[in-house]
């Protein structure tokens, strides 16, 4: 199951956008069948809304027993990969095809249970748990990255090469509960929010089905999918919030982490990120001043958040390396090639 395929993993980007914007199509077709499901009102910031005023033991068994199956089958296949067709090649291997098709096939099932069961995970865990997870995996990038492209103006931070090879080597794991735990906590509705959020999780998992391919390392492919946050979240500020709402929190927010860290590893000349920066002080400034100049605090809500749970990160995460290193170095050697890379051994900056 090693071998290349003979399509290119570059190709499934050209085909596989499409792909995913006809799947959400897909998912607000099939969900004008759901208008008559009765929902409580909204009760605040807290409240999630799309759950079931009297859930059953069959609703919460039909979501978590799909999120757990799907949880399951993609950390085997990350596993599999890792040990054993973990060669980074240009062409899919079979493993690749296989996680592609196992994601469609959990895309389906939760259609399927929404349609028929309604409830995702969103009736026994709080909201903040499937915003959390996202933001934690759009710091671990940061945290992967750092050696790569710096973490301010292309500066790296001082984190210990231990902790960032870690995250590189098992970065997967966390990645595929983010995204899958996220998919599976909203029921398949059609709501502009919805829709938004289910065509970003449609690409993240298309990304996370391209492992040990140079597809999942294309940089602009990459960048594409850090910014697609920016676009998810200002939209859904300004159709919950209206013009007036908190969209420039979220849009500048996000563009910021992009201009003080993520636009430094794009190969750009220098006069071309300093004319991204005068765009986006240029954009902030107009909006601020219209909107008034004591409300830019905003502007650093979303990065400090971003580097604070960078900081804890590295902190929580480093024992954990070591832990792991030390338990590596008390085992013998393997002799069969097919062994994970050690945490110990450096994992090559493009590898993520």
């Amino acid at each position: 199951m090693v071998n290349d395929t003979a399509v290119r993993s570059e190709r499934v980007l050209l085909w596989g956008v499409p792909a995913v914007a006809l799947l959400t199509g897909l998912v607000w077709i099939l969900g004008q069948g759901l208008t008559g499901v009765a929902l409580l009102p909204d009760q605040g910031a807290a409240w999630y809304e799309w759950k079931l005023p009297e859930p059953t033991t069959w609703t919460r068994l039909s979501a978590w027993a799909g999120y757990a199956a799907h949880q399951i089958v993609s950390w085997g296949l990350i596993w599999y990969a890792q040990t054993r067709a973990r060669t980074w090649t240009r062409g899919l291997k079979t493993v690749n095809v296989v996680a592609i098709g196992a994601n469609l096939g959990f895309i389906a099932l939760h259609e399927i249970q929404t349609q028929v069961f309604y409830d995702g995970l969103a009736q026994d865990v709080s909201i903040f748990s499937s915003q959390g997870s996202v933001v934690l995996l759009l710091v671990a990038v940061l945290l992967m990255e750092n050696r790569r492209r710096g973490l301010v103006a292309g500066r790296p931070a001082p984190i210990p090469a231990l902790v960032v090879d870690f995250v590189r080597r098992y970065h997967g794991y966390l990645f595929s509960w983010a995204i899958i735990y996220t998919f599976w906590y909203h029921p398949m509705v059609t709501t502009s929010g919805h829709l938004i959020g289910f065509f970003y999780m449609f690409l993240l998992l298309l990304q996370s089905s391209l492992f040990f391919t140079t597809a999942h390392t294309n940089r602009w492919w990459t960048i594409s999918l850090e910014l697609m946050v920016a676009v998810h979240g200002t939209l859904v500020a300004v159709m919950n919030s209206g013009p007036d709402g908190a969209w420039p929190r979220f849009l500048f927010g996000f563009l910021a982490v992009f201009v003080i860290t993520q636009m430094h590893g794009l190969g750009l000349s220098a006069r071309t990120r300093w004319l991204l920066l005068a765009l986006w002080l240029a954009g902030a400034s107009a909006v601020y001043w219209n909107r008034g100049l004591q409300h830019l605090h905003e502007l650093l809500r979303v990065p400090l958040a971003e580097y604070l749970v960078l900081g804890v990160l590295v902190l929580l995460l480093w024992p954990l390396a070591l832990l792991v290193r030390a338990v590596q170095d008390r085992r013998p050697e393997s002799t069969d090639g097919n062994a994970p890379v050690a945490v110990t051994g450096k994992v090559p900056d493009d590898a993520i």
